[in-house]
């Protein structure tokens, strides 16, 4: 896993929900300090705030993880 792809990715989908990462943080009940750690890739979202955070950025976990969307052809092609 890429951290800093992935943290650009946050920042790009919050960005794009017109959040600041105070407001992110506080949806998730967490310091913007953590939330600006992820976004320079200094470190990931712990898994109890994945689910959240894709439902708040409108992603999948899998478009969380690899840090870029994934059309749904394609995830149907990686899934065999």
């Amino acid at each position: 896993m890429n951290q800093e792809k992935i943290g650009n990715f946050i920042a790009q989908r919050r960005k794009e929900k017109n959040m600041t990462q105070a407001q992110l943080a506080s949806y998730l009940s967490i310091t913007d300090r953590a939330v600006s750690k992820w976004e320079r890739g200094k470190g990931l979202p712990d898994p109890m705030y994945m689910l959240e955070l894709c439902r708040i950025l409108d992603i999948s976990v899998n478009e969380l993880l690899t840090g870029e969307f994934i059309e749904e052809r394609n995830y149907q092609q990686a899934k065999g």
